[in-house]
């Protein structure tokens, strides 16, 4: 039987990423295995990833990067998977690739859309065969060709940044993710504890969850050297949108690729990325942003029940980076010290913790669904209201208010408990643990009313554990 190694590789080519690899080896001994497609933005360690699982599981891996092989194109059009494996097995010079064992692994298949098509093929012809692909920008190539993906006959990993809790794991801070894991709010949080998690969340603001600007970091404590590998990370992304996309339509990429991390968290309006520029022409190009996964859209919705998603208006919406990391980055956070990073409050504060939490509210969804983010928002002349992010937990819709600091006002939490009757809300700040019964007094047309709700308030580095908490 496989078993995947419980200890931390401490490397600069792996950083380790528990629910991807949990994910994998519930694949790999599933009796309805179908072909597995790992989705994600480039760099987010999609290729290490499955490197490291046929390591930890003594597995033999059969390896071939389509984009150094597009000449393949027309075999996998015939659909002949044997003749497909006899072609890959000359090319990777490991045996059989049927052999008990081992594992196919058909890495960039964006460059080579036929292959995507083929998986189905796999499927059905090979069915004891484990075959994993992975590709970054596949929305986009799929929108450009006529064919669809083999629904039915393939699985999903999303594989996004590293989330805090990895990045501790890469820091060695072993005790300090026990503490997470294990914590209970019937007990006090230990001062010194929570002291040592608010400087780490602060390091993760600007080295991110990118894995190699981790591993980086946890090689050289240098934040200039993880700038190094943030820009490097952009320029390749730049250099993909070349590859798709016509001279006009990549100056629109570019722009809104630079406007998001200044404006995460902002109601988006297109005039406001250029005025000269057709809000239409905008739209494309930050679809296609979307589609390559570099930015996520948090949808408003009016919250009137289950399920969110029923109810969303996609004409309001506001924007989130990939990584908080490569968005300091953007924005010009580059270069610092360890005491300017203790010392400085940054002037984007807010949208960095609100970044914080949506890039981990997508991490933390399950791993074979693309994830969605909402939130609520209220226009009125007198009494505008929004409240960040809006998660569902069964039946329930529960309102998340993200704050930066240690106070701050909960006006809209309080709007939004009066009209949707809420009886639980959550707050991140940056406060211990608590829970508590708040009653605020809301004034409405008619007369000041007051509502009754649970508080559930939780530091900004609790996040992955809070439906533990709800």
């Amino acid at each position: 039987m496989y078993c995947i190694k419980e200890t931390f590789v401490e490397s600069n080519s792996y950083i380790m990423k528990r629910k991807a690899e949990a994910r994998l080896q519930k694949w790999i001994h599933s009796k309805s295995r179908k072909p597995l497609i790992i989705r994600g933005a480039r760099q987010v360690g999609k290729s290490t990833l499955v490197r490291h699982f046929a390591e930890a599981n003594n597995l033999t891996l059969h390896e071939i990067n389509l984009e150094r092989h597009t000449r393949l194109a027309d075999l996998f059009k015939s659909f002949d998977t044997r003749r497909i494996l006899e072609d890959l097995e000359f090319i990777i010079q490991k045996g059989s690739i049927l052999e008990k064992g081992g594992i196919l692994f058909l890495d960039e298949i964006q460059a080579v859309p036929s292959a995507i098509q083929a998986l189905r093929y796999f499927y059905e012809d090979f069915p004891d065969l484990p075959v994993v692909a992975a590709g970054s920008l596949l929305e986009i190539i799929l929108s450009k060709h006529s064919f669809s993906m083999p629904v039915g006959r393939i699985e999903y990993l999303f594989l996004n940044p590293m989330t805090f809790e990895e990045v501790l794991e890469a820091f060695g801070q072993h005790d300090l993710i026990k503490l997470l894991l294990e914590y209970t709010l019937d007990r006090s949080f230990p001062e010194s504890a929570h002291n040592r998690l608010l400087e780490l969340q602060r390091k993760y603001f600007i080295t991110g969850g990118m894995p190699e600007a981790v591993a980086r970091f946890v090689e050289t404590s240098s934040f200039e050297e993880v700038s190094e590998v943030q820009a490097a990370i952009l320029e390749t992304y730049r250099d993909d949108f070349a590859k798709y996309a016509t001279k006009s339509a990549l100056l629109r990429l570019h722009k809104i690729l630079d406007y998001v991390p200044g404006a995460v968290g902002e109601k988006f309006k297109y005039v406001n990325v250029d005025n000269q520029e057709q809000a239409r022409e905008l739209k494309t190009a930050l679809e296609l942003l979307v589609k390559a996964r570099l930015i996520h859209l948090a949808f408003h919705t009016d919250a009137s029940g289950p399920p969110l998603k029923a109810n969303i208006n996609r004409k309001i919406f506001k924007p989130f980076f990939l990584d908080c990391g490569l968005m300091n980055f953007i924005c010009g956070v580059r270069n610092i010290s360890l005491e300017q990073l203790t010392n400085r409050k940054f002037v984007n504060e807010g949208k960095i913790a609100e970044q914080f939490i949506a890039q981990h509210l997508i991490a933390i969804e399950k791993s074979n669904i693309s994830p969605d983010l909402h939130y609520w928002l209220r226009e009125a002349k007198s009494a505008n209201a929004e409240v960040d992010f809006l998660i569902q937990f069964g039946q329930e819709i529960l309102p998340v208010e993200v704050k930066s600091g240690q106070s701050g006002s909960l006006k809209s939490l309080h709007q939004f408990a009066l009209r949707k009757n809420a009886s639980r809300a959550i707050r991140f700040d940056l406060n211990k643990p608590s829970l508590q019964i708040v009653q605020p007094s809301v004034r409405t047309k008619e007369k000041s009313v007051t509502v009754n709700f649970d508080l559930l308030s939780l530091p900004l580095y609790f996040v992955e554990q809070i439906f533990r908490f709800v």
